[in-house]
């Protein structure tokens, strides 16, 4: 069977970090003789090659190359390259993981849709990772269509036959962006790039102990050097103009411009600031046309105006003026709506805790002319932002707080000017409604609700919350397919968060009170806290001291209000002579059925049915119990310092 991918993983002492890498990359769902994996050891001086050695020995799937230290990723990869026979390279860093369908996902669709270039949707743990150009697939992208430039990381799949044909390799050598230099012309040269976004093929991580390359200081002479080599491949690929200055725009903006902003600046010591402005300040005037600038945000555009003048001093002010500015998202209302959760809240900026405020009456207006001072830009700022409000976003992310994969929620928005200030400014509010179904969810855990919102020249993250606990809505748990879904307030902080596949005490069952419960004729009624869309089946358990049994149940929209009704036809026959715990399963179709005690028992009794409390466990099952717990937690501490290393 020819080989469709060869993964291609440079690796220089990643020590434990690269355990998660090969384990995903042997989980892959990819058939085992359609695929390598070539590790490059650029010459590394911990354990790291013996273990690879061992690995190739195991796995037949798995390479090895070794080498003498190059410096950095680019000779690896291009090693890498020469050794792979695959029909397609993907390029793994060694502390990164894949998904497990991440190779046979984007092989299918690179092929299906005839991709020199195949880019799968990422996901950041610890670190940034694009977020506007998966918010879709794009089956034929470009550079003019898409925000592909976003994304100049390597950690992509190529045609190798396309690489062999332009003659595409990484720079080699000690050096910063050789991936900028290699993926940049790869997008302007393929004759089409696919872009997949509906699964998370790559998890792109920072180690706690902060050590990736990517994090550590530069040096700013070399790395503008470097990056100017980047802007070198597209001056060669492009024709002056709108494209061009729009690529040269992702280098001003990321690169330059948010590296002189905020916190990002005013947390670097003073001289190593100053010789970092010094570079971007040289780039900017060498190589940028007014037309580059022009196309950003209003304060990107100050920061770069400012920079581009030389005025150091000022590009400090405008950061600490710009460090206590962030959004702030707060909840209206959550509630299940026949499946779906509907969450409605308000998004603005604030400054300092405050909400900002901006002129009731503005015009957008080109920054022409380099701002007089910093409060001249400060002006000019809130006057674009007010007049761009039209433009205004705000959108509803659900983050997995394991892996940080996110998935945009559809959203129904408004915009609001309020008055304030006397009338001659207002607060510009941002109202949002969205839609989350979590059965589209791809997989169980905890998901994060978190708000994105673009207001002038800020696009900026936060969670949705903080609610004080008395303002807090309680949706309650909700029953969508064959998973139990728990909306909750996080502690102590107060933020919205989903758990899928939740159960136990976390379901709120417990809040039932003995008096709503009812037994007429043998059935059985009882109200329950969880919404269900339509009339759903369910499984009740019921236990004594000596035996268990099972019977079906039916849970249904409650007739008012929120929340359901059980009912059940008791098999009272079963239940004569023995106090019944019962115990209730909501996903009876799930892979892993769990039953949770409902805080009442069930006595058979003179042809009568009798509800009670829950009877108090026996003396010998109270101290199993007690053992189970104290054994669960020592193996738990065994395993953490297994994983740990003992530390």
């Amino acid at each position: 069977m020819p080989v469709k991918v060869s993964v291609i993983v440079p690796v220089y002492n990643p020590g434990i970090y690269i355990e998660d890498c090969i384990s995903s990359l042997q989980r892959q769902s990819l058939p085992p003789d359609e695929y390598e994996v070539i590790f490059v050891d650029d010459g590394s001086t911990d354990g790291t090659p013996a273990r690879l050695d061992r690995l190739a020995a195991e796995d037949p799937r798995m390479r090895v190359v070794h080498q003498e230290n190059s410096g950095w990723s680019g000779k690896p990869r291009n090693v890498g390259i020469e050794a792979s026979r695959g029909e397609f390279v993907m390029f793994v860093d060694n502390d990164d993981y894949l998904g497990d369908e991440a190779l046979e996902r984007m092989y299918d669709y690179g092929v299906a849709n005839g991709a020199d270039v195949i880019v799968g949707k990422m996901a950041g743990k610890g670190r940034g990772v694009p977020v506007e150009l998966f918010r879709r697939n794009h089956p034929r992208a470009s550079v003019e269509n898409a925000p592909l430039i976003d994304s100049l990381t390597p950690h992509k799949m190529v045609r190798r036959a396309f690489l062999d044909r332009i003659g595409l390799r990484f720079p080699e050598g000690r050096r910063r962006l050789e991936d900028h230099v290699f993926i940049a012309e790869a997008y302007l040269r393929a004759e089409n790039v696919s872009v997949l976004s509906d699964y998370v093929c790559y998890y792109h991580i920072r180690r706690d102990d902060g050590s990736n390359a990517g994090f550590e200081r530069f040096d700013p002479v070399g790395y503008f050097k470097n990056l100017r080599e980047a802007l070198d491949v597209v001056e060669r690929y492009t024709e002056p103009g709108p494209v061009r200055d729009r690529l040269f725009r992702r280098w001003l903006r990321v690169e330059m411009v948010e590296r002189l902003r905020a916190r990002r600046l005013l947390n670097l010591p003073d001289d190593y600031r100053r010789e970092l402005f010094a570079e971007i300040h040289a780039v900017v005037v060498e190589r940028f046309g007014p037309g580059v600038a022009a196309g950003l945000q209003p304060t990107q555009q100050v920061v770069a105006a400012l920079t581009a003048a030389g005025r150091y001093d000022d590009v400090v002010s405008f950061a600490e003026w710009e460090a206590g500015i962030g959004p702030k998202a707060a909840p209206v209302a959550i509630e299940w709506r026949k499946g779906s959760l509907g969450v409605s809240f308000t998004a603005e900026y604030v400054s300092a805790g405050e909400p900002m405020l901006f002129p009731a009456k503005a015009q957008a207006a080109p920054l022409d002319d380099v701002p007089k001072d910093v409060a001249g830009a400060v002006a000019w700022v809130a006057s674009e932002t007010a007049a761009r409000f039209g433009q205004a976003t705000a959108d509803l992310l659900l983050r997995e707080r394991s892996s940080a994969a996110q998935y945009f929620q559809p959203v129904e928005l408004t915009r609001e000017r309020v008055p304030a200030g006397g009338g001659e400014q207002v607060r510009l509010v941002l109202r949002a409604t969205a839609g989350i179904d979590p059965a589209d969810l791809p997989g169980d855990g905890v998901w994060d609700a978190v708000v994105r919102v673009k207001l002038g020249g800020w696009t900026k993250e936060c969670r949705l919350g903080p609610v004080p606990r008395e303002d807090r809505p309680a949706p309650g748990v909700g029953v969508v397919g064959d998973r139990a879904v728990l909306p909750y307030w996080t502690t102590p902080h107060g933020n919205l968060s989903l758990e899928r596949g939740a159960r136990g005490r976390r379901l709120g069952l417990r809040a039932v009170r003995l008096t709503d419960i009812g037994v007429s004729g043998g059935r059985l009624r009882v109200p329950l806290p969880v919404h269900v869309p339509g009339e759903t089946p369910v499984v009740l358990r019921f236990v004594s001291a000596t035996r268990f049994f099972d019977a079906t149940a039916t849970l249904s929209p409650a007739p008012r209000g929120t929340g359901s009704v059980l009912e059940a036809d008791l098999p009272t026959g079963d239940l004569l002579g023995a106090v019944w715990r019962v115990a209730l399963c909501l996903t009876p179709g799930g892979d892993r059925p769990r039953f949770t005690g409902l805080p009442f028992s069930l006595r058979v009794a003179a042809g009568s049915v009798l509800v009670g409390p829950v009877p108090r466990p026996g003396a010998a099952l109270r101290l199993a119990r007690g053992a189970r717990r104290v054994l669960g937690a020592t193996r738990r501490k065994v395993v953490t310092r297994i994983r740990t290393g003992g530390q």
